[in-house]
């Protein structure tokens, strides 16, 4: 069962360990993914975030982005004969004729354009064909959902529907959509999200985001975002964290479990249909008590999904078919001209 994942953040990861000295490679590690698990996993594509933490970086977020791109093109390259990046949906074709998997570049964090247009446009030129608007904090082109202090030190995740986009956030979005960049609203703020399905057109997806109504934790998706999101043709990858899983007491512990990703996908094909499901694992980004350790362990998650009645046709839109075919309906843009790399189309 081929398998498409939406978001992993092994790139960052491998990053700060170069940084301090050390020469984990993407090829074997002891991470959650490396090529070697994902072969054991039978992976088809890989999207590999460039992971930004604003709150943590001690350079400007453009630059310290910059450094986190060279590190996937110079780990990546080093192993071309067993995985290929891509571009365009040509690519991914490609790569599966000659039996390679793929490597899809994304950002997480959409401060690391620091507001300007042109940092995105070169992104794209740099191969970047999804980004998220936000991650955990508040930048120039939106909001995530907000947190609600409790006793102990603990704290509570809590919707936001107040802030939305930016004017800046408004004229990225559209960007996007003209460029043929994917939008990625994980870790986007209820009003934000509901600005994007406003200012845009085409497809969008939540790379790495469960269902509110089965974990109400704000970071899942609500009943009408998944039906509006599947209306829209876009897609939502089910995240193997626990605690966006599965309501956690504060201050309980973060429990992972395959039977709980299926209650997710069985509540999400009843909403928005089988259509809006795909895979946002979060690897390399993601702690707690975890019953899929790693990339390897992907053939569990599809005999759960067998155990629970989904058909075989489920399963491959699950894992590989619909997240590809979204990738393959991407409208193009109106000035091709504009463009270094072909869209994925």
């Amino acid at each position: 069962m081929r398998v498409v994942d939406m978001h992993c953040d092994t790139i960052a990861v491998l990053y700060a360990d170069h940084r301090a000295g050390g020469t984990v490679s993407v090829l074997e590690n002891n991470l959650m993914l490396d090529l070697k698990k994902m072969q054991a996993g039978d992976y088809g594509l890989q999207n590999f975030a460039l992971f930004t933490n604003l709150a943590s970086i001690d350079e400007p977020p453009f630059e310290y982005c910059m450094k986190l791109l060279d590190t996937f093109y110079t780990e990546l390259e080093a192993h071309r004969d067993l995985i290929g990046i891509v571009r365009s949906y040509a690519d991914i074709e490609e790569n599966l004729r000659q039996g390679k998997m793929s490597a899809l570049l994304t950002v997480e964090e959409g401060g690391v354009c620091q507001g300007e247009l042109s940092f995105l446009r070169n992104f794209y030129r740099l191969g970047v064909r999804m980004m998220t608007l936000t991650w955990n904090h508040p930048n120039e082109l939106a909001f995530p959902n907000g947190r609600k202090a409790l006793e102990g030190g603990y704290y509570q995740a809590v919707p936001d529907t107040e802030h939305g986009l930016t004017e800046t956030g408004i004229a990225f979005v559209e960007e996007m959509e003209r460029l043929g960049m994917i939008i990625d609203v994980a870790h986007l703020n209820d009003a934000g999200i509901r600005d994007v399905f406003l200012h845009t057109k085409k497809p969008f997806v939540a790379s790495h985001s469960n269902a509110r109504a089965v974990c109400s934790h704000p970071r899942n998706l609500t009943d009408e975002m998944i039906r509006a999101l599947s209306e829209r043709g876009g897609v939502m990858g089910i995240n193997y964290y626990g605690g966006f899983l599965r309501d956690v007491p504060v201050g309980g512990e973060d429990v992972s479990r395959v039977a709980d990703m299926v209650a997710h996908m069985k509540h999400i094909r009843n909403v928005g249909g089988i259509q809006v499901i795909g895979l946002g694992s979060d690897f390399d980004g993601i702690g707690g008590d975890l019953e899929l350790k790693t990339a390897a362990d992907l053939p569990r998650l599809a005999q759960e999904m067998e155990r629970q009645g989904f058909t075989a046709g489920e399963i491959e839109a699950g894992f590989f078919g619909k997240m590809a075919f979204s990738f393959k309906q991407l409208p193009a843009p109106q000035n091709k001209d504009d463009l270094v790399f072909p869209l994925l189309l």
